[in-house]
């Protein structure tokens, strides 16, 4: 097997973290389409969301450990195969409870690409160029949140809404095709760990345990969720709020994508050139003038293009900086586990996910300043886990010296 490059490796990665969002983001236009199709409710469209929100959470806490056991191309293989099972039951899906099914199917193996990608990049590279890498993974696998709804919303203007899941599944078997071809495997069998409930009892107990490992990755969980409350809150907010049709999602995503993409570029210029608290600062600098502006701006005017989405292109580039900082410091808390570490990492991500989609985002999408204060409210959570992190781990400090 010819071995990638450092380029070919971050687009690979890239595309195996895409079919998250475009599971999330190229089907939103589709929901009143869906709706009449399968003669649901809005609330039942709109918890298949939910259903693959859950599957993806409970899930990811295995997709690491697996790898840890099995090996991470072996892993990343046999989800490909599960996703594009799953993304077929959808196209043909005659009810909203199938629906509902084969949602849970996608959501359970979609994650494996994130957590897996992780620990890839870890398991070949350390200190500032694993931080380049992973910033460069962002930038390309940013243009996904973007391209999904803008096509989702063409697709299903031209064609049907089964035909989104068509394509997905099309690009589902090239993903396939070129892991099986050119993905290598960067977990020797020395370093697997045993795949027994002890071991896995242990190290969950081990992870999940640790109060510094929460903060870190509760850091990246609520800036995602301060973006994710307006995405899923996209198909009632853009045609009530925003007055815009199926087929112009992208006046929020193109922003939100933009937004991360560049963050992203940043964050690799500054990897290894800055301390990383310093970095974090600039990042959270961003993130709450973008929500405080926003939620100040609504107060007092009323949702308008472009004002409404502008701000969310300056939160999103803050978000970028402060992630891959995070994530790195969370994942050396258990370098001899890092696959199971990241698996915990994106749970918490995705359950924060799964509780926006199914109760806050419902209950603040009727009005954007809600939504507004819902995102302020996300990422001051995560500023104050952030310097409660840093303070325990100065506390930590004397005890392991002594």
């Amino acid at each position: 097997m010819r071995p990638l490059s450092h380029g070919a490796l971050a687009v690979v990665l890239a595309a195996l973290s895409m079919l998250g969002p475009f599971c999330i983001d190229a089907y939103l236009p589709a929901f009143p389409e869906i709706q009449q199709s399968l003669g649901a409710t809005s609330i039942q469209v709109q918890q298949s969301l939910t259903a693959y929100m859950l599957a993806f959470a409970g899930m990811v806490l295995w997709h690491g450990a697996l790898s840890d056991a099995f090996g991470r191309r072996n892993v990343i293989l046999v989800s490909l195969v599960l996703f594009a099972i799953g993304t077929i039951g959808c196209a043909s899906a005659h009810s909203v409870q199938y629906l509902w099914f084969f949602r849970m199917l996608q959501g359970v193996s979609a994650g494996a690409g994130v957590v897996v990608g992780r620990a890839i990049i870890r398991d070949l590279y350390h200190d500032a160029e694993a931080a380049r890498l992973l910033s460069l993974v962002t930038m390309i696998f940013s243009i996904a949140p973007a391209v999904a709804p803008i096509m989702g919303g063409v697709i299903v203007k031209y064609l049907d809404w089964r035909a989104i899941f068509l394509a997905l599944f099309a690009f589902s078997v090239i993903l396939f095709i070129v892991c099986w071809r050119r993905l290598p495997e960067t977990l020797p069998l020395h370093k697997r760990q045993p795949f027994n409930p002890r071991f896995l009892v242990g190290s969950y107990r081990q992870i999940l345990g640790s109060p510094l490992f929460h903060m870190k990755s509760l850091v990246v969980a609520l800036n995602f969720a301060g973006l994710f409350v307006y995405i899923t809150a996209a198909p009632e907010m853009l045609p009530k709020q925003l007055h815009l049709g199926p087929d112009q999602f992208g006046w929020l995503f193109i922003p939100s994508v933009s937004g991360i993409f560049t963050g992203a570029l940043f964050a690799n210029r500054l990897a290894g050139k800055m301390a990383v608290e310093r970095q974090v600062a600039i990042g959270f600098a961003f993130l709450l003038g973008a929500a405080a502006v926003n939620a100040l701006w609504h107060t007092f005017m009323a949702p308008s293009i472009p004002w409404t989405v502008l701000p969310i292109f300056f939160y999103t580039f803050g978000m970028s900086i402060v992630s891959p900082a995070a994530t790195l410091m969370a994942l050396d808390l258990f370098p001899h586990i890092r696959g199971t570490v990241a698996s915990c990492q994106s749970f918490e991500t995705t359950l924060m996910g799964a509780i926006v989609a199914g109760l806050i985002a419902p209950a603040l999408s009727g009005s954007v300043l809600w939504l507004a204060l819902g995102q302020l409210a996300f990422t001051a959570c995560a500023l104050g886990l952030w310097l409660t992190a840093r303070r325990y781990r100065r506390m930590l400090a004397p005890q392991t010296i002594g």
